[in-house]
């Protein structure tokens, strides 16, 4: 029989639950088969393997249940109101118990983001599993212990609270992009839809039927999954279906939404893999044309891709697609979930999250350089010489003149680094999770995406102004 050795440690820490009116525990559940999904919401491979999660939930809806640890890397992942809202966002509706201390972590020896750990019926645990993949390799032991264990199990549903936000007329707003005549695009990402707004907040279209999906159309049938980064090429507008792993093309004058890039798998590329040959995007998250190209934050897989925008292929273009922060030429260089991209002449920007870093790749030497950062586990909220400043999990920015705006995200501020003085200071702060910052007419507009706003924020002043967002 397929049963483990060890007993499960307890799952109950002093921070709480949520999806759950009460704190649940091993021995409560036993009879049921229990996936501990040990998880942190800034982890792009941690929110990969939701749709395995939901997909054994739905399989093994009589015998399974999954519960989230949510172990946080940042301090601000610590908070239960942040794993709420990142909940909501990726549509958990199990269980997640808040391990801000990682003492549950520790107990079951756990060492990676994801990781998932099996509990048989009896409270022992089965093994554990780091990393992507999960459906597959945890679908045959539910499978085995599910019949092994047929006249152990108890079939009762395990009723549990799921929490639901009310949606206002933006939910999760993310990426911002503006046209020539001043309008605005935004990736309204919650509501699967791209809103096109005046300055004013009024909306002037909406592209997507909002319902999340992978379907090609008008404007009103077309489906996306978490639209992020954007970029407008004359009539298009090309929109990084985050978690569609696609590009999708609007074509502007037809109102028609097509798939340019992508299969809506997840695919991977190490070292010398299709090197020269097309793929695919893995979390797109950022989008910038320049000349010919349009260069593609590929978060999912730690690299910058780019798109050919006269033959529609996409390439690899920096990154050897290990997590980690290397400098050097773009093959060799390494970046952390790249989440946002801005340019200055022949030189890239990029906001490099994971490691709280703003990295630089020169188009014409193709070297990768780090200007403030120091790696994965490096990150807080310090103002001054680079040297010493510190960013927590930024993850949008622009450039005016010799100044990168930076949407530190975790930090709930805009920060901006001045790259002839090499020092940082903060613009604004108050936000809740800034996504993206954009330059239009004197002002800077950012996106608060936890609190589902729009804002315009003074340059001098860091003053922050609402954009009421209007449908009609």
């Amino acid at each position: 029989m397929l049963t483990g050795r060890v007993n499960a440690p307890d799952i109950n820490t002093p921070y709480g639950w949520l999806n759950s009116e009460r704190a649940l525990s091993i021995k409560e559940l036993r009879g049921k088969i229990v996936l501990l999904d040990f998880w942190t919401l800034g982890c792009i491979n941690c929110q990969h393997i939701v749709p395995d999660l939901k997909r054994l939930e739905e399989e093994y809806a009589d015998v399974l249940v999954v519960i989230g640890v949510h172990s946080a890397k940042f301090d601000a992942e610590k908070q239960s109101e942040t794993i709420r809202q990142a909940m909501q966002k990726f549509g958990i509706e199990h269980p997640v118990v808040n391990d801000a201390d990682l003492v549950i972590w520790n107990q079951y020896g756990v060492r990676a983001w994801p990781t998932t750990v099996l509990i048989d019926p009896n409270g022992k645990v089965v093994g554990q599993h780091a990393g992507e993949g999960v459906y597959d390799t945890v679908r045959p032991y539910v499978q085995r212990m599910k019949e092994e264990f047929k006249d152990e199990l108890n079939y009762q549903p395990i009723p549990f609270h799921v929490e639901q936000l009310e949606k206002g007329a933006l939910y999760f707003p993310s990426k911002l992009i503006n046209d020539s005549e001043g309008n605005l695009y935004l990736s309204d990402s919650g509501h699967n839809r791209i809103l096109k707004l005046n300055q004013e907040g009024q909306v002037l279209e909406v592209i997507g039927s909002g319902e999340r999906g992978f379907q090609n159309g008008g404007y009103a049938d077309s489906e996306f999954n978490e639209p992020h980064g954007l970029a407008l090429h004359g009539d298009t507008l090309y929109v990084a279906d985050a978690k569609n792993n696609a590009i999708r093309k609007v074509d502007l004058q037809h109102r028609m939404v097509s798939t340019a890039a992508g299969t809506g798998e997840l695919e991977y590329y190490f070292h010398d893999d299709k090197t020269g040959e097309a793929v695919n995007p893995n979390s797109p998250w950022d989008l910038l044309i320049h000349g010919g190209s349009m260069f593609i934050a590929s978060a999912g897989n730690h690299q910058i891709l780019r798109m050919d925008l006269e033959s529609g292929k996409v390439y690899r273009f920096a990154g050897s697609g290990r997590e980690a922060l290397t400098d050097g030429p773009l093959d060799d260089a390494a970046f952390n979930q790249p989440s946002g991209l801005a340019i200055r002449g022949d030189v890239l920007y990029v906001a490099d999250a994971e490691a709280s870093a703003i990295r630089t790749v020169n188009l014409k030497t193709g070297m990768v350089l780090t200007p403030l950062g120091r790696g994965l586990f490096d990150f807080g909220d310090v103002d001054g010489h680079v040297d010493d400043a510190l960013l927590q999990h930024c993850v949008g920015l622009e450039i005016i003149d010799k100044d990168v705006y930076i949407a530190d995200t975790y930090n709930n501020k805009v920060k901006v680094l001045d790259m002839e003085r090499h020092r940082v200071r903060t613009l604004a702060d108050g936000l809740h999770e800034p996504n993206d910052v954009l330059f239009i007419n004197g002002q800077l507009w950012v996106t608060s995406t936890n609190s589902h706003q729009l804002f315009k924020v003074n340059l001098h002043s860091g003053e922050k102004e609402e954009v009421k967002v209007r449908e009609v």
